[in-house]
């Protein structure tokens, strides 16, 4: 998180996990982000990130620009250096800071 934070972003996860679920995981992992709920998979699908094999959403990565244009999808996330990843590719876009 400190990675984007000096960032003009803003970001949010999303799952297929219930409300409830996904609220006592921000929690637990102290997210200071939205986690979103598509509990009826429609928007994963819409999105392309559902895998039809298991269900769940695949970790992916869309950065928006602030006129709504996708300007990359990271389809190979990183848990681990996720945040690094991202910011180094917010830098590498011209993504603005704050």
């Amino acid at each position: 998180m400190s990675s984007l934070s000096k960032f003009k972003v803003q970001f949010f996860g999303a799952s297929v996990d219930p409300v409830a679920d996904n609220k006592a995981f921000a929690e637990k992992e102290k997210y200071n982000f939205p986690l979103l709920s598509d509990p009826d998979k429609s928007f994963s699908k819409a999105l392309g990130v559902l895998n039809p094999a298991n269900g769940f959403a695949q970790r992916w990565t869309y950065i928006i620009d602030d006129k709504g244009i996708i300007r990359e999808i990271d389809k190979a996330v990183k848990v681990q250096s996720h945040g690094k990843d991202i910011a180094a590719k917010l830098q590498e876009l011209g993504i603005p800071t704050k």
